[in-house]
């Protein structure tokens, strides 16, 4: 999308993602024993296989939120989750290269295409330095393990040695009581293939369990949850290159494994690969994966996961690799596989995956250097003339197109507008006729649940694809009135339900700083698109931590303002009355001229009404920007606060490194008090009989919308189109009365009176709290390692104003804040607080990342186009809820040793007895919009199931898979009838673009036995 310096564009951007394989891929098999709709699971992506032994696991492919590392997200009642990804090292990489910055990180935007059955596969390799690097992941359902195959390729004309670590996060470090047995969620060592409890090179595989507290090793039981082992190559003294175990989460290449607390659960197995050029070589390893075990089952799953590991290390299972692949193998010795012949190694190729053209630095039209730029500075410089907003406008778009999309984009923004450009000129128009104002020309990104007119509003859904309302939100009408340039919509958790990941049908964000970690959430994309000077500031939202922590991730500055301080008019909600909208900036000069603009009483926002938000917001919040404002002022703090749990990994030096600050808080001329008398109880909980604060808030939202496509909360959150894990089967809750309503805000009154008094009985004029408590960890695991939580800070619950200001770096290098929180409408005093600790601290306190140098200018370049394509659509249902102890099914034995493979490389076909046969009609064709298909239960029990049609679609050179539509089956014994599958929109638009499209039929069923597969017929579609 090259948009010109004159303003035109052609087209607002779309996520570029990784193209699905062509042929088929189905819906996977669901459980019998049913699936929760209800439970809402952990952020985190993906496609779904279930086991033998009943446990589900999620894989992170391309499918939405495309996380796309190949690494598993959990499995069900196991210790793993963010486990088998993998980080690669190169070194020499020249600073020229822009993979550089990525270099040691988690490797992801493989494109892996789950085959709808138990295999993903790349579809298309990541290149790091010039190695190419290549996955593929099989489960093997009957042996309760997944296989991970990588391969590296090196494309350059020097040798290289690569690092490559394999592993993530095998337990926690907390303890349960149930029944008067203490168990602990950390992982200890089990056993080895050296038969020790020490891992060291001499081992082909590592066993790793939860056992009870205090035990020495994890070969105790019962393993509170499901015991796993590591494959990692031939028993030595074979070709085994497994070397240490580092820290995964923490640079796993010079940093070791911890041998106690959270870092203790971090395994990364490394190991070298040395490569000619030309090269290939490839390593394979395997997880195994147990289920939870009970004191009547104590011990089962532990040797059951032992014996399978040391049985894979002896005979590993080379199924569908080929022959070039099972040569490059580095890490097993050859002669040691089933069936080894050099004269067939000698002939082989490895397969080539196709990568991504060579990556090249960069390059922006605009002369001017946006990088770090605050709203101030870029104010003066348009004032003085040195830059125009089109300058600075275009510098971001060349900043988006750069490093917001491809495999290691950071995938903040959603939309792109398609004016930005236009936007600009009209912005320098006005100046140069002599208006002015603080925003006027200032590019602005916009969380995307605040409506805009000119673009979509997805809340992160793709139910809400394409939804444009016909107005804008409050606030944004507000920016667009004083001139900014809306330059697009950032990415968030789906519906922003989550403050720990920023995931949506659109993709993950990424950590500014650290490409491995999470961005936090809900509002990730806002805070790294400000933090990577993609824009110059931007909107989010906070009903928990969700200005807060995204902000601290990416050491910015927030306010989350009194309740009814700003309007959350045109706003998509979560909870009713507890919402707040707000700036997410550099500094705090910024936010106060962004909340000059944007806070004020709206008459359609009536909690701005009630607290009569004109009267209490000041003229200007810049006359709160007084450099002496903590001098004489009296702080609180709780010590329990800056307190850490070593259990939360709060003992990384974080939370001292926060109280340090203290001694500049003092040195700005304030005192520090130590409060007393606790914190006071937040809002009462309100018995709303069935109604919903949820619910309530969609429904005010879509009353305000009624040509919108939903009109209640339920049916939002029912649709198919929403993330997996999201999705929820719900009826309308009844409106909320008059009196609910008052009762929400009478609550949230006392709560900030009781906070005040307790302020004033501690004769304090603001309380400070830490950001984050420990490390910022990684994008991947369905387990929440949140470093956000559990301070006490009173802000969401209470209602009342908090600055959070970035104070530098923890230990390890990642961003630290402190959150001055203050008494009702004492916004800008607790803002003057923040300024004024920012100008002690000489502007050290916010950090610039390094993942995203400034462009080199050529002004005879051409704009790149910035393509933003949506992700798949997950194929998949999550994982049934995990069943009571009671009730679980019992430990599944050791299964019996894989059968060798014969070296030909050529897998035996599994046994499979179809249940139903699925075919097409002779001759059959499209009509109108229908597909019929044949449908006939071959099995000896009825069946009930859907029918999907995918189809693969070429459209300018461009290949891409989609499901066309879908059908429910139900047939008893020997049925059969033929079934008519409507076309979506999808499937209606790709036949409109192309006249022929090939499709496949595939199906799943959800009545015992629980079973999938696909046909082999293929139809050609034609319009």
């Amino acid at each position: 999308m090259p948009i010109s310096p004159s303003g035109a564009s052609p087209r607002a951007a779309t996520r570029r993602m990784p193209k699905r394989r062509a042929q088929l891929a189905m819906t996977g098999a669901v459980s019998a024993l049913g699936v929760s709709l209800f439970a809402a699971a952990p952020a985190s992506a993906v496609n779904y296989v279930t086991t033998a032994n009943g446990a589900t696991w999620g894989v992170h492919d391309a499918a939405a939120p495309s996380l796309d590392t190949g690494s598993i997200r959990d499995i069900t009642g196991n210790a793993f989750y963010g486990f088998g990804g993998i980080r690669v090292s190169v070194p020499g990489i020249q600073a020229s290269d822009p993979t550089a910055t990525h270099n040691g990180e988690l490797m992801r935007g493989f494109g892996l295409e789950f085959d709808g059955v138990d295999s993903f596969d790349t579809t298309e390799a990541v290149t790091l330095g010039g190695i190419k690097v290549r996955r593929a992941v099989k489960l093997d359902k009957a042996g309760n393990y997944a296989r991970f195959f990588d391969s590296f390729t090196n494309t350059t004309d020097r040798v290289i040695t690569v690092e490559v670590a394999f592993g993530g996060t095998a337990g926690l470090n907390t303890t349960a009581t149930s029944q008067g047995v203490t168990t602990s969620s950390q992982a200890k060592v089990a056993a080895t293939g050296s038969g020790d409890k020490v891992i060291d090179p001499a081992d082909a595989w590592v066993e790793l369990a939860s056992p009870p507290a205090g035990a020495a090793d994890g070969s105790v039981g019962p393993s509170s949850r499901g015991p796993s082992a590591v494959v990692l190559g031939t028993p030595p003294p074979g070709a085994n290159l497994f070397q240490t175990v580092g820290n995964f989460q923490r640079q796993p290449f010079t940093t070791q494994l911890a041998s106690a607390g959270l870092e203790a659960n971090f395994f990364g197995f490394k190991s070298t690969v040395t490569l000619v050029p030309g090269q290939t070589k490839s390593l394979l390893r395997f997880v195994v994966a147990g289920r939870a075990e009970t004191g009547a089952t104590s011990g089962q799953q532990i040797t059951a996961v032992g014996q399978t590991a040391a049985t894979l290390s002896t005979s590993p299972s080379l199924a569908g690799l080929t022959v070039g692949e099972i040569c490059s193998l580095s890490n097993w010795t050859p002669a040691s596989l089933p069936g080894y012949d050099a004269a067939a190694c000698a002939a082989a190729k490895t397969p080539e995956v196709r990568a991504q053209r060579p990556a090249t630095l960069a390059t922006t039209i605009s002369p001017y250097d946006v990088v770090g730029k605050s709203i101030t500075e870029m104010a003066d410089d348009m004032a003085s003339g040195k830059t125009t907003s089109q300058q600075i406008t275009r510098a971001y778009l060349d900043r988006i197109a750069a490093y917001d999309t491809g495999q290691f984009g950071f995938h903040s923004f959603i939309t792109v507008a398609k004016d930005a450009m236009a936007q600009a000129k009209a912005a320098d128009e006005k100046r140069a006729k002599g208006e002015g104002g603080d925003l006027l020309g200032i590019p602005m990104a916009i969380k995307d649940l605040y409506d805009t007119k000119d673009m979509p509003t997805t809340d992160g859904t793709l139910a809400l694809d394409g939804w444009r309302p016909k107005t804008d939100a409050f606030q944004v009408a507000r920016l667009r009135a004083a001139g900014a340039v809306i330059l697009g919509k950032t990415n968030l958790s789906e519906f922003a339900n989550s403050g720990s990941y920023s995931e949506s049908g659109y993709g993950m964000v990424w950590n500014a700083f650290n490409p491995s970690k999470t961005s936090l959430g809900s509002s990730g994309g806002s805070a790294v698109a400000t933090a990577l000077s993609l824009a110059g500031a931007s909107m989010g939202t906070q009903t928990g931590v969700s200005l807060f922590a995204p902000s601290t991730g990416a050491s910015l500055v927030t306010l989350r303002g009194t309740d009814g301080i700003s309007s959350g008019a045109g706003v998509m909600p979560l909870t009713y009355l507890q919402d707040f909208e707000g700036p997410i900036a550099r500094t705090t000069s910024d936010v106060a001229r962004i909340l000059n603009v944007t806070t004020g009483t709206d008459p359609d926002d009536p909690a701005t009404v009630a607290a009569k938000a004109d009267e209490k917001r000041p003229a200007d919040w810049k006359t709160s920007l007084d450099e002496d404002a903590l001098k004489g002022k009296r702080i609180g703090y709780i010590e329990a606060s800056f307190t850490g749990s070593p259990a939360l990994g709060q003992d990384d030096g974080t939370m001292a490194a926060m109280k340090a600050k203290f001694a500049d808080i003092q040195a700005a001329g304030a005192t520090m008090v130590e409060m007393s008398g606790g914190l006071p109880a937040g809002p009462a909980n309100i018995d709303f009989a069935g109604r919903s604060r949820t619910e309530e808030g969609w429904q005010a939202y879509w009353d305000r919308h009624p040509e919108g496509p939903f009109s209640t909360a339920s049916g939002i959150l029912s649709s198919a189109k929403n993330l997996p894990y999201n999705r929820r089967t719900l009826a309308p809750a009844p409106r909320l009365t008059k009196d609910d309503v008052g009762a929400i805000i009478s609550s949230r009154d006392a709560a900030k009176a009781r906070f005040k008094t307790w302020l004033d009985t501690n004769g304090v004029d603001a309380v400070v709290y830490p950001g984050f408590r420990s490390d910022v960890y990684d994008n991947d695991g369905a387990q929440t390692l949140s470093s956000d939580r559990n301070s006490g800070y009173p802000t969401s619950s209470h209602g009342v104003p908090t600055l959070v200001l970035p104070v530098g770096a923890n230990p390890h290098g990642d961003p630290m804040s402190l959150q001055f929180v203050g008494r009702a409408f004492d916004d800008a005093k607790v803002l003057g607080i923040g300024y004024a600790l920012e100008q002690h601290l000489k502007g050290e306190g916010r950090l610039t990342p390094a993942t995203a140098p400034a462009l080199a200018y050529d002004a005879t370049a051409t704009a790149d186009p910035i393509v933003i394509d949506k992700p798949q659509e997950p194929e998949t249902v999550p994982p049934v809820t995990e069943l009571p102890e009671e009730t679980r099914p019992n430990p599944t034995p050791a299964p019996t040793p894989v059968p060798p493979v014969p070296f030909s490389g050529v897998a035996p076909s599994p046994v499979v007895t179809p249940t139903i046969k699925v075919t097409f009609p002779t001759g059959a064709k499209l009509k109108g919009t229908r597909v019929k298909v044949v449908v006939k239960n071959t099995g000896t029990a009825p069946v009930v199931g859907t029918v999907v049609l995918r189809g693969t679609v070429t459209t300018k050179g461009k290949r891409s898979t989609k499901t066309f539509g879908s059908a429910k089956l139900s047939l008893a014994t020997g049925q059969q009838r033929t079934a008519s599958v409507t076309l979506n929109a999808t499937g209606r638009k790709a036949l409109a673009a192309k006249s022929t499209a090939r499709v496949t039929a595939s199906y799943v069923l959800t009545t015992a036995p629980a079973a999938s597969s696909t046909t082999k017929t293929t139809l050609t579609l034609k319009r």
